[in-house]
Parts: structure tokens; C-alpha cells; sequence
């Protein structure tokens, strides 16, 4: 029969708790800032009220006393995003766009003048394109065979890069005096009456000459002859140049020369029908200006 134990027997095995228990280890390495210092909450969106209230210091009858402070910075909004002249980090300085130099309107016409520009060089170089390339296809289609024009206009594009260019060609085909130059030259057709030739016009400050790319054929005495077609036209005795557009068909353009002795030379088939036109107008207004002073 045991004896009932006695109140200090029971008292004995009874855990003593520390009055300054350690925190758990577990608990502890959690922490944000690996300190120790910190105690993890689960925040919710609450008012600031509410929150200071929980961070009130409590004590429990088996505890002791502890006090939670809450840094400002996690406990109100972020500054720097709603106001950054009243932030309060150091890290962030407001940089104010300056309204005297800066103008939504101003950049917006200046946009709009840009593009307008743009719009206007795209329009011309479509425009010169969509002409060059009419030029072209009336060209092809001015002589007898298509494949025979497009084949020689290949070749005499060749001719020019092997000779180096119109101005060698030019003084090589014509008689030149050594201050004569060489002001412009235009793919073109010459009517005559076995038809249209294929040639360069050449327009230097002393004459208007023109030479076919291709030997032609004629008969002399029976015999076979191979001669290039040349018309040579001294400024000082052109009288006119007069363009003129085919009644049926636009596409056809002509330029017509008359000399001062009446002598009437048709060209066609230009690819730059209006440089050609501009140019040799300003040439024959020149020269009657200069003859007439």
C-alpha cells in the first residue's frame, strides 16, 4: 500500500519555467532581417488605427512583458509612388519636366510638320517613279520591236559605263571647240522616214546634236553602206522648240525643232520627256536673248 505522495514530492516534478525563456530557434529564423529582433505578422489592408492598436504592448499570465515596434516605412503607403516631393527616401529625388520648354503642341506640330515634309517627298519621288516608268514603257514601245529596243537601250547603257560616261562619248561622235561643254543628254527616238531611230539627244552650250545608237543600212551605187544617223543644230540657229502631245494617245510626246532656215526635226519617245523639255527651252531663250542684246 503506497502513502500518498507528499505536496513536495509533487512539487519536485513539476517543470520550473524560466522567468526569461530563450525563443525557439525554429521561430526565429524566420525573421526578415535574420536578427532575432522581429515578429512575423500576417498583414491584411487595415487602417493605421487598427494596426497601431495590435502593436499595443500585452501581457500574458505565463509570459513577459514584450513590446513590437512597426518601422513607419511598413506600415504606411509608399511616397515615392503617390507624391515623390513629400518621399522621405533618400534614394528618391523628383525631377520636374520643365514647362517653359516643354510643349505638347509644339511637339505634336513639329510631329506633324515631319511627317507632313515626308509625305510630300514620298508623293514627288512616286510621282517622278510612275513618270519614269510610263517614260520607259513608251520608250520600248516607240520602236519597231520591242525586244530590239529593250536589248539596245541595255547596250548603250553599257557603251556608257565602258567609255566612261555621255561627256567622253560626246566629244568622241562630235566636233567640239575646247570651251564647249556638255550640259545634259536624253534617251529619245528621231522620226525620220523610214521611221523612229533610236539615239541620244546631246545638248552642250554650243550645239543640239543627236547620233543613233546603232549603225544604220543604206544603198549606194548597189552596194551595202553603215552609217550612224547625226543631226548637228548650232544654238545661234534654233529658232524654236515646241512640245506637243498626240491628240489620240497622251502617253506620245514630241519635241519639235525648228532651225532658222525652216528645217523641222521631230523627237519622241523620251524617258525624261520634261527635263528634256525644261532644258532645251532655257537653251533657246538663252541664246535669242543673247542675240537680241
Amino acid at each position: 500500500m503506497e502513502h500518498p505522495k507528499s505536496e513536495t514530492e509533487q512539487s519536485s516534478q513539476t517543470p520550473i519555467q524560466d522567468p526569461n525563456p530563450k525563443p525557439d530557434p525554429k521561430e526565429t529564423s524566420h525573421s526578415p532581417n535574420g536578427d532575432g529582433k522581429w515578429t512575423s505578422f500576417v498583414m491584411a489592408s487595415e487602417s493605421q488605427n487598427e494596426i497601431q492598436t495590435q502593436t499595443e504592448p500585452s501581457t500574458t499570465p505565463t509570459a513577459s512583458r514584450k513590446s513590437v515596434h512597426w518601422s513607419p516605412e511598413l506600415v504606411t503607403g509608399s511616397s515615392a509612388m503617390s507624391s515623390p516631393h513629400g518621399s522621405n527616401n533618400p534614394y528618391v529625388s523628383p525631377s520636374p519636366a520643365p514647362s517653359s520648354s516643354f510643349s505638347f503642341k509644339d511637339s505634336m506640330d513639329s510631329v506633324r510638320n515631319v511627317l507632313g515634309r515626308w509625305g510630300k517627298k514620298v508623293g514627288e519621288a512616286t510621282k517622278k517613279a510612275e513618270d519614269l516608268a510610263g517614260n520607259t514603257w513608251q520608250h520600248l514601245k516607240t520602236s519597231p520591236s520591242f525586244a530590239d529596243a529593250a536589248m539596245g537601250r541595255i547596250a548603250q547603257g553599257t557603251k556608257i559605263l565602258a567609255e566612261g560616261g555621255y561627256e567622253k562619248i560626246f566629244r568622241q561622235t562630235f566636233e567640239t571647240v575646247p570651251e564647249e561643254q556638255l550640259q545634259d543628254s536624253y534617251a529619245c527616238y528621231l522620226s525620220t522616214s523610214a521611221g523612229p531611230v533610236m539615239g541620244v539627244l546631246y545638248l552642250s552650250t554650243a550645239k543640239l546634236a543627236f547620233c543613233s545608237d546603232n549603225p544604220l543600212s543604206y544603198k549606194v551605187n548597189g552596194q551595202t553602206e553603215w552609217s550612224y544617223y547625226k543631226v548637228v543644230i548650232p544654238l545661234h540657229q534654233l529658232k524654236a522648240v515646241n512640245p506637243s502631245t498626240s491628240r489620240n494617245n497622251h502617253a506620245e510626246k514630241y519635241i519639235q525643232i525648228i532651225s532658222v532656215d525652216n528645217h523641222e526635226f521631230w523627237f519622241m519617245g523620251f524617258l525624261n520627256y520634261d527635263g528634256a523639255v525644261r532644258c532645251l527651252k532655257e537653251s533657246s531663250e538663252a541664246m535669242s536673248n543673247s542675240q537680241s542684246a
